[in-house]
């Protein structure tokens, strides 16, 4: 049966768009071979060209990839979460520095995310993982950014679920790298490391709903500054 793809698009972009939703939505498998050019082009009604160009779009997303020899051809990539969290980070950067998504709406969208993350975590966390976010708050002097993130990271990877861990990491990236990269004022990193101890404390004592509002004050507590360094770096 053919396929008929017809919009204002290119065609090469049409059948593009259709070969990535049947990826999407499993019709073809990672590690599957594609129908080869001559069926594709039969199946879209379109050139063999066309089915070239479309095939260089989805291979360009990384979709797919081709393979030389005798049992060649275009296969369906296996995704890893590493890509995944890349390209997510690549489009919020973009997003952040064009003013399409501001700083309010990256800390709502944290609050969201590891307000229950926070919660699960406490009733999840194992005793290496309990040991690993400890190690996060026992040295006093370490401050900063990147200490901060290992905090939140490690929190996440805590509460046990994967794509927590794909879609929270680039929003901590895009916060490092747009919004604290010149610092902040005097004391705030104590703050933070105060806040960070305890919502540890009640991890520890696997209080759930307490884990959970600790989180929910400390994100609430870094909004001031986020914003104000938002402010001055507009000016």
């Amino acid at each position: 049966m053919t396929t008929d793809v017809s919009n204002t698009d290119p065609a090469y972009l049409q059948v593009a768009s259709a070969i990535r939703v049947m990826i999407i939505n499993g019709d073809l498998a990672p590690g599957q071979r594609l129908p080869v050019e001559a069926e594709l082009a039969v199946k879209y009604k379109v050139s063999r060209s066309t089915v070239r160009e479309a095939l260089r779009v989805i291979s360009s997303q990384d979709l797919v990839q081709t393979v030389r020899g005798v049992n060649g051809g275009t296969f369906v990539k296996q995704q890893e979460t590493a890509h995944v969290t890349d390209a997510l980070e690549q489009g919020l950067g973009l997003l952040a520095s064009t003013e399409r998504v501001t700083v309010d709406e990256l800390l709502e969208v944290r609050e969201i995310l590891e307000v229950p993350a926070t919660r699960i975590a406490a009733r999840r966390i194992t005793p290496e993982m309990l040991r690993e976010l400890e190690r996060t708050v026992e040295h006093p002097d370490n401050e900063g950014f990147d200490h901060h993130r290992q905090f939140h990271v490690t929190l996440i990877k805590a509460a046990g679920n994967r794509l927590l861990e794909v879609v929270t990491t680039p929003i901590f990236e895009v916060l490092r790298t747009r919004f604290l990269r010149d610092g902040a004022q005097d004391g705030f990193w104590d703050d933070v490391q105060h806040d960070h101890a305890r919502i540890v404390a009640a991890i520890r004592a696997n209080d759930a709903a307490s884990a959970a509002d600790e989180m929910l004050v400390h994100l609430r507590n870094l909004r001031s500054t986020y914003v104000e360094i938002d402010r001055e770096r507009l000016r």
